[in-house]
């Protein structure tokens, strides 16, 4: 790899740049996961960071996790019982069902996906 230099005053300064970032735009689960590893990994985020690696996990984590809550959510409200028969009779114990399924959903997704080492 061969470096070229500025001359900025008295000094050379390497000519860097940061590489491209993904274009798939980062979601929710992208930036909690990027802000966890900035957080509480702060080395293995640096060196995401350098070796040009952090945006293309930061994506495939927002994409599976994203994937993950599609199948969760309605695998659960199926298990459940929450359908549209519930919905049109019940609208407010249809809403507070699946508010809970969602939450369920989201931690499963947080723990496997998010906080994980």
């Amino acid at each position: 790899m061969e470096l070229t230099y500025t001359k900025a005053g008295d000094y050379y300064l390497p000519n860097l740049a940061a590489p491209d970032a993904p274009a798939h735009p980062i979601g929710k689960y992208g930036r909690m996961r990027k802000r966890y590893l900035k957080e509480h990994h702060r080395t293995i985020f640096e060196s995401m960071v350098l070796d040009g690696s952090l945006w293309a996990h930061i994506a495939e984590i927002d994409q599976a996790s994203t994937e993950r809550m599609k199948l969760l959510i309605p695998a659960m409200a199926k298990q459940e019982g929450v359908t549209e028969e519930l919905k049109a009779s019940a609208q407010m114990e249809w809403v507070g069902r699946m508010n809970s399924i969602y939450n369920r959903a989201e931690e499963i997704v947080l723990n496997d996906f998010i906080f994980s080492d």
